[in-house]
C-alpha cells in the first residue's frame, strides 16, 4: 500500500470513530439537533475515503469521481449546517443546494478536462473551501466570541485555504498523477491525505468539546433552575447574586417577595391553580425586572429579585410594578373576581454586606409588609413609614380572607 493510501485507511478509521462519537452524543442528548449533523458529516467522509480506494478499480471511473466528489462535498455541507444550527442561525438550504448542484454537475463534466491541471483541481477543490468559509462566517455572524468559538473559525479558515491551495501545491509537488488511477501513488496525494488528517481531527476533538460543553451547561442550567417557574432555584440563585456584591463602590438591592394567603389559594382552588398562580408571577417577574437582574424561586411561594447596580429607590419602584401588576393580573383557574396579591420587602445592599445579611434584612422587610396587612411594599430600615397600602385593583383578594 502507497503511503497516501496507508493515511487514506487512517482516515477512515478516524472519520468513523467520530461518526460514532457524535452518533452517541445525539442519542445521549435527544435535545441535541446539532451532533446528527456532525455524525452525518463523517458517515458522508467514510464514503469518500471509500471512493477513493474504490475508483483505481473502475472501468468507468467518471461516476465513482463524482460520487466521491459528491460524499466529501455532503460532508463539509453537514458540518456548515450543524454550525449554522449550533449557532442558532437560519439553515442556508437554499444557498447550500445552489452550490452543491453545480459544484456537482461541474465535476461531472469537468472529468473530461486533462487529469493534472490546475483548472480541474480548483473545480474540484473550491466548493470544499466555500463550505469551510461559510461555516467561519456563520460563527463570525453569531457574535459569540469565547475562545472556542474563535479556534473554530480560525480552523474554518485554515480549512478553506488548504483547499484552495491544494491545486498549485500539486503543481509543485510533482502533480496529482495523470489519472485516477495513478493519484494514491503521487507526494501530492500523501500530503493532501497527511494535512486531511489533521484537519478532520483538530475539526472533530473542537466540535465535540463545544458539544460536551453545551451539555454541561445545560446540565448545570437545569439544576439551577426551578422547573415549574422556570426561574433560578435558589442554589442557581444564590451562585449568580453573590458576585453582585464583590464591588463595593457599586450600589445592590434585594427585592424579596411572597405570595399572599398561597395556602388558601392550593385549598380553595386545587393544587394546579396554585401552580398557575407560581408561573403568573414569575412570569410577571422576568418580564418587568431590568435585564442584568437575578430572578429566583426561593422557597415555596417565596421569591427573589436581586438587583446589581441599583438603589433603594429602583428596587422600591421595581417592587411597587409588580406589586399593582400582580393585583390587577387574572390567572387561569381563578374566578375573574378574584385576585391574587404579594408581599415584597426591599433592601439595599450595605457596605461590606454579604448575600446573606442583604437577605435577612429584606426578609425582615417582607415580615413587616405581612404583618401590616399584606399586598404592599416594606423597606428594610424604617418599614413602618415606609409600608404601602393595598393596591385599589385587588378586587376580592384571598390575601385578605386568609
Amino acid at each position: 500500500m502507497a503511503g497516501a493510501g496507508f493515511i487514506l485507511a487512517i482516515n477512515l478509521f478516524i472519520a468513523a470513530l467520530f461518526a460514532l462519537a457524535f452518533f452517541l452524543v445525539g442519542v445521549s442528548n435527544r435535545a441535541d439537533k446539532v451532533a446528527p449533523f456532525f455524525s452525518l458529516a463523517y458517515v458522508f467522509g467514510i464514503v469518500y475515503i471509500a471512493s477513493e480506494f474504490i475508483l483505481p478499480q473502475q472501468d468507468y471511473p467518471q461516476f465513482a469521481y463524482t460520487a466521491g466528489f459528491a460524499a466529501f462535498l455532503g460532508a463539509v455541507t453537514a458540518v456548515t449546517l450543524g454550525v449554522a444550527r449550533r449557532y442558532a442561525r437560519p439553515l442556508p438550504w437554499a444557498g447550500v443546494s445552489v452550490i452543491v448542484i453545480v459544484s456537482v454537475a461541474a465535476n461531472w463534466f469537468g472529468y473530461t478536462l486533462p487529469h493534472d491541471t490546475v483548472e480541474r483541481n480548483l473545480i474540484y477543490q473550491t466548493p470544499y473551501a466555500v463550505m469551510q468559509a461559510c461555516a467561519a462566517w456563520i460563527i463570525l455572524a453569531s457574535r459569540r466570541r469565547q475562545p472556542i468559538d474563535i479556534g473554530l473559525v480560525a480552523l474554518f479558515a485554515l480549512s478553506a485555504m488548504q483547499f484552495l491551495s491544494k491545486p498549485f501545491a500539486a503543481v509543485l509537488l510533482g502533480g496529482s498523477g495523470d489519472s485516477s488511477y495513478t493519484y494514491l501513488a503521487t507526494t501530492y496525494a500523501l500530503y493532501s491525505q497527511s494535512l486531511g488528517a489533521i484537519l478532520q481531527v483538530a475539526t472533530g476533538l473542537l466540535m465535540l468539546m463545544l458539544l460536551v460543553r453545551d451539555m454541561l451547561v445545560e446540565i448545570t442550567a437545569r439544576s439551577e433552575t426551578d422547573p415549574l417557574s422556570s426561574v433560578y432555584n435558589r442554589r442557581g440563585f444564590e451562585e449568580r447574586a453573590a458576585p453582585g456584591l464583590q464591588q463595593a463602590s457599586v450600589p445592590a438591592a434585594l427585592v424579596l417577595a411572597d405570595l399572599d394567603a398561597f395556602k388558601a389559594i392550593n385549598d380553595n382552588y386545587g393544587h394546579d391553580t396554585g401552580d398557575q398562580v407560581i408561573i403568573a408571577f414569575a412570569a410577571l417577574l422576568r418580564d418587568t425586572a431590568p435585564p442584568k437582574a437575578v430572578v429566583g424561586r426561593l422557597g415555596g411561594e417565596e421569591f427573589g429579585v436581586f438587583l446589581p447596580g441599583a438603589n433603594l429607590a429602583v428596587a422600591r419602584l421595581l417592587a411597587e410594578t409588580l406589586r399593582t401588576g400582580f393585583a390587577a393580573q387574572p390567572v387561569a383557574g381563578l374566578p375573574p373576581f378574584v385576585r391574587c396579591t404579594a408581599s415584597f420587602g426591599v433592601a439595599e445592599r450595605m457596605d461590606g454586606e454579604s448575600l446573606s445579611g442583604l437577605r435577612r434584612r429584606a426578609d425582615a422587610a417582607l415580615y413587616t409588609a405581612k404583618r401590616d396587612g399584606r399586598d404592599r411594599v416594606a423597606v428594610a430600615g424604617d418599614p413602618h413609614a415606609d409600608a404601602m397600602p393595598a393596591h385599589p385593583l385587588a378586587g376580592t383578594s384571598l390575601a385578605k380572607s386568609a
